[in-house]
């Protein structure tokens, strides 16, 4: 196919052509200058490149195009079919081009207003979300605005760019780093004509490939659903585009395409399960209280290392990846001490970054564990150098679930991969203990740490049980 323009004005080709040239796929564009003697002058033509090695990343060319130019046509002895059929040979064989074990290819898209290197961080995030989600990042897309766009998040200019570039990656799909409005997942999915997701139902789809127990795949379809009702009145057009695969995954996907009142239907009866299900975990603690027996949970920034550290703790099996959110559903194990004391071990899920509120509020009843915890056992990544942040951002989860004053112990995990002179700092300045999951280094002064504490606290109230007996007496 070829798209020749005839121009009356002096300029050449111009950005709206070259857009055309990237959206419609066409092997070029170009001008023909005329001389005021009605006989061809200038070529101006431009054609699409492949995709250069480590596109998106630094160093990389975002070239999408390019333009050349030729003194006229008689000057034109190149045979452009032999250089079309080789460039659409370079196209065929870019590596960037091909599918990674069918993940469906991304481009994750960023805005900040002020902090740069928080959305740089949330962006790296955003990116370790999509891999765990079964998705490929191809590209990602920060851009620095003095106030968000209220149709489209980002410019107008920069959607633009971004259709323009899905189309020259081969993208199916743009994942935002923040919750997007109703109308403006309308509004970007309409002008891009790409799927769209947000940070939020990436979570959403991540729990929903992770929930194994009944409870977990309520919770999931309860979270979902919450997310969904607002969004129902712009299905089919948007939302079309996001169900099946990416986004659409889960116990509550065939649940999921219905009307508001139904859907509100379905939420009260899921409402009304949990809590059914949460007064026999309600029942379940009260009798471990009664038999006297502590209760410890372990809580963290999602892949800190929670559930290889239970497993290292009681010799379990739990099942233990390299990706966040590995563990779902809470997991409780028994660990027995010198003396014969015993404690109770939960692993519960990880915390992130701007956790959404759907999710906290589903799985609130799980999340209610923690309050019968004696206590919180806060694990972090040594070896990562955004860890003070995690450890702000769980320490924010947890005061918003009211357990801001529970009794914590701090664990800095992953010692062995650690910097030696950023745990050392660590250390002097949070207090807490180093302690490697992996190959054991520090467990066993933990475990001596944890007993102490426990004990010596039981002995206490023991003690002032005793004392309110004899008062009563």
């Amino acid at each position: 196919m070829r798209l020749i323009l005839s121009n009356l004005g002096p300029e050449g080709l111009t950005e709206d052509d070259l857009t055309d040239l990237a959206l419609l796929q066409l092997d070029a564009v170009a001008t023909v200058r005329v001389h005021d003697d009605g006989l061809p002058g200038e070529i101006q033509y431009a054609y699409l490149l492949p995709p250069e090695d480590g596109v998106g990343g630094e160093g990389a060319s975002d070239a999408v195009w390019r333009v050349e130019k030729v003194p006229s046509v008689h000057a034109w002895h190149d045979d452009f079919q032999a250089f079309i059929t080789d460039l659409e040979a370079q196209f065929t064989k870019a590596p960037q081009l091909q599918q990674v074990d069918g993940k469906a290819r991304v481009i994750a898209v960023g805005v900040t207003l002020d902090d740069a290197r928080k959305a740089e961080r949330s962006m790296a995030e955003l990116e370790r979300l999509s891999d765990t989600a079964g998705l490929e990042v191809v590209d990602q897309v920060l851009q620095r605005r003095p106030k968000l766009d209220g149709k489209f998040i980002i410019g107008k200019g920069k959607l633009q760019e971004l259709v323009v570039r899905s189309m020259h990656l081969g993208v199916e799909a743009l994942i935002f780093d923040r919750e997007l409005s109703p109308s403006q997942l309308r509004n970007i999915a309409s002008a891009t004509d790409l799927k769209v997701l947000d940070r939020t139902q990436l979570i959403l789809d991540i729990f929903a490939q992770h929930a194994k127990s009944r409870e977990g795949k309520l919770q999931v379809e309860l979270a979902q659903l919450r997310y969904r009702m607002p969004r129902l009145a712009i299905m089919p057009t948007a939302m079309s585009r996001l169900t099946g695969g990416i986004g659409g995954r889960g116990p509550g996907e065939t649940k999921l395409e219905i009307n508001k009142r139904r859907a509100q239907e379905r939420v009260t009866r899921l409402e009304r399960q949990l809590r059914k299900l949460a007064k026999n975990r309600k029942t379940r603690r009260a009798r471990r209280q009664k038999a006297g027996v502590p209760v410890v949970s372990i809580v963290g920034y999602t892949n800190a290392g929670k559930s290889t550290m239970l497993n290292r703790m009681t010799r379990s099996e739990v099942l233990v990846e390299d990706q966040l959110f590995a563990t779902l559903d809470p997991t409780t194990r028994r660990l027995r001490f010198p003396k014969q004391r015993e404690i109770i071990l939960t692993d519960t899920v990880g915390f992130i970054q701007d956790l959404p509120k759907t999710l906290v509020a589903a799985f609130k009843a799980t999340l209610e564990e923690l309050e019968e915890a004696d206590l919180l056992l806060h694990v972090l990544d040594a070896s990562d150098g955004d860890v003070a942040h995690h450890k702000r951002a769980v320490e924010e989860v947890l005061s918003n679930l009211g357990l801001a004053e529970r009794d914590t112990m701090l664990v800095w995990n992953k010692a062995d991969e650690a910097d030696p002179g950023f745990l050392r700092e660590l250390l002097e300045t949070f207090g807490g203990r180093a302690t490697s999951a992996l190959t054991g280094e520090g467990f066993d002064d933990l475990l001596v740490a944890i007993e102490q504490h426990l004990f010596r606290q039981q002995r206490v109230r023991d003690h002032e049980a005793s004392t309110a007996d004899q008062a009563g007496a």
